[in-house]
């Protein structure tokens, strides 16, 4: 399997100076093939490493799954194999590349598997996913989270991103991932992953809390890098988490779409000052 952090020569330029020739650190990032039952679902590009976590959030976040009971079984398989020549006879034995997972699920899920088969590729800077419209996530979603109570600190979300920052191992290496935070409504980190993709690594989250029998995530923060969009407030409500807080802007959909569930969305969140853009009533300020 791939590891996430890759090295490559490069040359360093300065300007007016000259040229180095040295190595540096990149963050990994290679395609994923999500097939449920053996038909393929969707393709997604991703940092490798929580694999499994990523495939179940990802699941999540599509109304396939809910709880570990609906995952009968998670696989690495192999893609389709090489045709033989004469020169390689036995080339068609097929090769783990660690690149495709073929899940089954138990239950409505197979049916909503079916109903929601895309079949796409999926870069990793954007995570649309099959629910495509504010009605389908409202609808779909097995957890209100606009009945979740929970009252989190100012001064705990202001310091929500330096915890996330402290916590991002390849990025300090690399430069160039994004990371997702599950805290409790008090600060402490509950689970940090990373990601080329911003929605990878909340489905990261959101798969290990699954797998662990941890959903719906009453009471907690999500605390992401970059932006809020649409699909990351989807992502939350499907997993049942009340708070969304991101270090950049929402967008127009996000907000709506926050407002409509419950979700408290936070956006611009710098330390000392941030924006609350919906359900406000669960910030205590001082």
């Amino acid at each position: 399997m791939t590891k996430p952090v890759q090295r490559r020569r490069i040359l360093r330029v300065e300007v007016g100076v000259g040229a180095t020739p040295r190595h540096d650190s990149l963050a990994a990032e290679e395609p994923l093939e999500i097939r449920v039952g053996g038909t393929s679902f969707a393709v997604t590009m991703r940092t490798p490493g929580h694999d499994f976590d990523l495939v179940a959030g990802f699941l999540v976040s599509e109304g396939v799954v809910t709880s570990p009971a609906d995952l009968r079984t998670m696989i690495y398989c192999a893609q389709s194999p090489t045709p033989p020549t004469a020169r390689h006879p036995r080339q068609a034995l097929e090769e783990n590349t660690y690149n495709v997972i073929d899940v089954g699920v138990t239950g409505a899920g197979t049916v909503v598997a079916a109903s929601r088969e895309r079949n796409v590729y999926t870069s990793s800077s954007c995570g649309v996913c099959g629910l495509a419209s504010i009605d389908a996530v409202a609808t779909t979603s097995a957890f209100d989270v606009s009945a979740d109570a929970v009252r989190v600190e100012a001064k705990v979300l202001g310091a929500l991103p330096d915890l996330l920052r402290d916590q991002q191992a390849v990025f300090e290496r690399t430069g160039g991932l994004h990371a997702a935070g599950l805290f409790s409504s008090t600060g402490e980190a509950l689970a940090v992953r990373e990601d080329v993709g911003r929605h990878n690594a909340v489905d990261k989250v959101v798969g290990q809390a699954l797998r662990e029998d941890r959903l719906p995530l009453t009471g907690s923060v999500l605390q992401v890098s970059g932006r809020a969009s649409f699909e990351l407030v989807q992502k939350a409500a499907m997993a049942g988490v009340p708070v969304l807080a991101a270090v950049s802007a929402p967008s127009s959909l996000a907000v709506d779409l926050a407002d409509r569930l419950g979700v408290t969305l936070v956006g611009f969140s710098r330390g000392t000052t941030f924006n609350v853009y919906t359900h406000p009533e669960r910030v205590v300020v001082d």
